[in-house]
This record gives structure tokens, C-alpha cells and sequence, in this order.
């Protein structure tokens, strides 16, 4: 008996620990070095600065070389420096998708200090795509989110021409035209 009481006496003192130790193993929240454009920041990670594109979603281009800036472009860049602001985010990595891009960017999900996603409320504000060239664990629910913008006529789905390419990806017309 006493055996019993010694362990439960354990096992509630490491269960208390439980959440002490969740937060230890958070990944860190990380203060924003510039933005770059509405699906791509730059954060300051322990005195470096690392690109970070948005896993699973795609905005209008605003800086793409050789590219005219697209429709809801620049609002899709400017909302996102509104949302974020000057606060610090959580990233996450996705196990269904690679660490970094082509462009040796990290890839990962963006958290605002509240908990919302930052790549959710692009979508449910109609300011992004969802990306569903590249395998991630949250594709049904982004692409759930695109869905219901659209139904509302919200951002992009109001204001843009919208034409889907051969690879399946959405972009919309130049702006201004």
C-alpha cells in the first residue's frame, strides 16, 4: 500500500511537471526582421536572419522577377504586415512537407502570440491560395478555408479574375488590368 501511495505520490509530481515541460519544448517565438511579401517573412532567429515561407498557401506576387505585380497583391502583403504587426510568431515544420524551398527558405506554419494561424486567416480573409502542389499535414483544412472565401466573396474572389494553370495552381490577373 504505501508502495502504491509512494507512486502516485510520483507519477502526480511528474504530471505536474507535464505542462512545464510542453512549454520548454515550444518552439520559440521569433521577432520579425522585415516582410516580404503577403505569403513570406523574415524572422531574427538568435541573430540570424531566416526567410520563412508559409506552408500551404500561395499569394497574389508582388516581387517576383520578370513577373507583373498580380491583383490583391499588394493587399495580401499589406495584410499580413497588419496582422502580425510588430509581434513576435511561433513557427512550426510540417512532417508531411521539407524543411526548406527551392530558394533555401524555411517552410513552416506561422502562429500569431494569440494562437491563430497566420496562414488561416489569409485564406478565410481571401488574401491567399491554398497550395496544394506539395504534400502538408493541414491540405483539407486550407483548402476548407479557400472554399469558404470564395463562397462569401471575400478578397481575391471579389476583386480579381482567378485562372487555375495546368499544375493546378491559382493565380490571378495582373493589376490593373
Amino acid at each position: 500500500m504505501i508502495f502504491f501511495v509512494f507512486a502516485a505520490f510520483v507519477f502526480l509530481g511528474k504530471a505536474s511537471n507535464l505542462p512545464k515541460l510542453a512549454v520548454v519544448n515550444d518552439p520559440g517565438m521569433y521577432a520579425i526582421d522585415h516582410f516580404v511579401d503577403g505569403d513570406t517573412i523574415a524572422v531574427n532567429m538568435n541573430g540570424s536572419v531566416e526567410t520563412v515561407r508559409m506552408i500551404g498557401i500561395d499569394t497574389p506576387e508582388t516581387h517576383r522577377p520578370g513577373s507583373p505585380v498580380q491583383c490583391y497583391g499588394p493587399e495580401a502583403s499589406a495584410y499580413t504586415k497588419q496582422l502580425i504587426g510588430s509581434n513576435r510568431v511561433r513557427l512550426q515544420a510540417d512532417r508531411l512537407d521539407t524543411n526548406r524551398d527551392r530558394y533555401n527558405r524555411l517552410l513552416r506554419y506561422v502562429y500569431l502570440p494569440d494562437g491563430r494561424m497566420v496562414e488561416t486567416e489569409l485564406l478565410n480573409n481571401g488574401y491567399a491560395f491554398a497550395y496544394t502542389q506539395f504534400p502538408f499535414e493541414k491540405t483539407n483544412e486550407f483548402v476548407a478555408d479557400q472554399n469558404a472565401a470564395q463562397a462569401a466573396k471575400k478578397g481575391i474572389w471579389a476583386n480579381c479574375q482567378v485562372r487555375t494553370e495546368d499544375n493546378g495552381r491559382q493565380q490571378t490577373n495582373d493589376a490593373g488590368s
